[in-house]
């Protein structure tokens, strides 16, 4: 679906036109294509007193191939900021922030990033460290707010004793400083101490891994599909019967398998398990993708529309998981990766069920997460925002506009946006990222 205006705004007259009347400027995105590098310019990376990131991070983005200016006055602009506040541990401390950000707030280049790197509150000795550690989530939200240009920025959580390496946090660094990450900002994210390891080439993280996505015959989904094979993965595309042809031809087109069944039949868990284990023997990632809306306000709802919508989208995926799991289809090291929405966040009127069921998924993260951690599975979850689908093509003119606007990036995003984030979160080097929930909605205004 093409966003109209947002191709008027990249014309000399639609940015006259919105200079001068202030309109919203959706930025051109830097997106993601293999062989590209990580950034468009030189990262600076700042550090507060006492903290124990910088160095490991140092190593991280100079073998990523970053270059790391020595002198913070030998560039004019940066592609990215990268700042460790790991050592802030009063409130007091926070002005450090201030003196790294404000002089370079206006240094970042486009679609460049910032990331802030800090100690979960939680895991702080003090009242006083877990404050201001708290704290550096209003700054970062702010500044994906302020910044603009296409700029995204993010906090990262780490999990850790001090003075570990953290390879943990090479994946996550990697993909929040791509442009795999387009639409994806002011998200706070928590990465764990255990170790990871890195694929032979990033440019194909997944190489060897059995994948099963699910609704893959269109939209997100198909995006899905071809993302992961690009990333290196053997994918199993799953749909409905109905879709059989879009599903064949999405299969086809990246060299994967198609397999039609409808996940709400009451055999259907067992016959996917049992396709899986007899044509691959296992299956190293599963992505919940497949859902449906029936939209009513609750006061005129059905109670079929009520019960297909949570059937599809957690019931089904509950049920899947439970049979994969005890037939232990999938390995250690194996990841569930759900689709969520900022419906289940926010919640949306007209949709009650789908952000019942959304939420429900976001409550199978919380729950599976550390019920599976002994077992190495890591369990996530994306929460797209407004994506440019055939389905919020249908959306009345004025709120398909207001939706595409309502965010830091002023513009919808794109089903390859929420394809790459959910391929990162499947990566054999993403291990030590479990339990998120993770907004590709370009920091919409709607949810937290």
């Amino acid at each position: 679906m093409t966003d109209r205006y947002a191709s008027f705004v990249q014309s000399a007259a639609g940015r006259a036109l919105v200079k001068r009347l202030g309109l919203p400027d959706p930025p051109r995105l830097r997106r993601h294509h293999p062989g590209d590098p990580l950034l468009p310019g030189p990262a600076l990376l700042g550090a507060a007193t006492g903290g124990w990131l910088a160095e490991p991070v140092a190593a991280i983005l100079t073998g990523a191939g970053v270059e790391l200016p020595d002198d913070a006055g030998a560039a004019d602009r940066f592609g990215a900021l990268v700042y460790d506040a790991t050592g802030i541990t009063d409130s007091t401390d926070l002005r450090q922030l201030y003196d790294f950000f404000h002089p370079r707030a206006r240094s970042v280049l486009p679609s460049g990033r910032v990331i802030v790197l800090g100690t979960p509150p939680q895991e702080c000795p003090t009242p006083r460290e877990a404050t201001a550690q708290r704290a550096l989530e209003g700054l970062v939200r702010s500044i994906g707010k302020e910044f603009g240009r296409g700029v995204t920025a993010q906090l990262v959580y780490v999990t850790g004793a001090e003075g570990t390496t953290h390879t943990s946090l090479e994946s996550t660094l990697r993909f929040l400083l791509s442009g795999r990450s387009a639409y994806v900002s002011g998200q706070v994210i928590r990465v764990g101490a255990n170790a990871a390891t890195a694929p032979a080439d990033w440019d194909r993280p997944l190489d060897g891994q059995v994948v099963l996505v699910t609704g893959a015959a269109r939209g997100i989904g198909a995006a899905l599909a071809k993302v992961l094979a690009r990333d290196g993965a053997r994918v199993v595309a799953l749909d409905i019967p109905a879709a059989g042809d879009a599903l064949a031809a999405v299969a086809n087109d990246i060299g994967g398998t198609a397999l039609q069944l409808d996940l709400t039949a009451p055999d259907a868990p067992t016959r996917l398990a049992e396709h899986l284990a007899g044509r691959h023997g296992r299956v190293d990632v599963v992505v919940h993708n497949a859902g449906i809306t029936r939209d009513k306000t609750l006061g005129r709802m059905d109670a079929d529309r009520w019960d297909q919508v949570i059937d599809v989208n957690l019931s089904s995926q509950e049920r899947i998981n439970d049979v994969l799991l005890a037939r232990e289809l999938i390995p250690t090291g194996g990841r569930i990766v759900s689709v969520s929405s900022i419906a289940g966040i926010a919640g949306n009127r007209g949709q009650t069920n789908y952000a019942t069921s959304k939420a429900g998924v976001i409550g199978l993260v919380d729950a599976l997460a550390p019920a599976l951690r002994e077992r190495g599975i890591s369990v996530n979850a994306v929460a797209p925002g407004f994506i440019e689908t055939r389905l919020t093509a249908r959306i009345p003119l004025v709120v398909r506009e207001a939706g595409r606007r309502m965010n830091s990036l002023a513009q919808g995003g794109l089903p390859v946006d929420v394809a790459e984030t959910i391929s990162w979160l499947a990566w054999p080097a993403s291990g030590a990222v479990s339990g998120n929930v993770i907004r590709v909605c370009g920091q919409s205004l709607l949810g937290a």
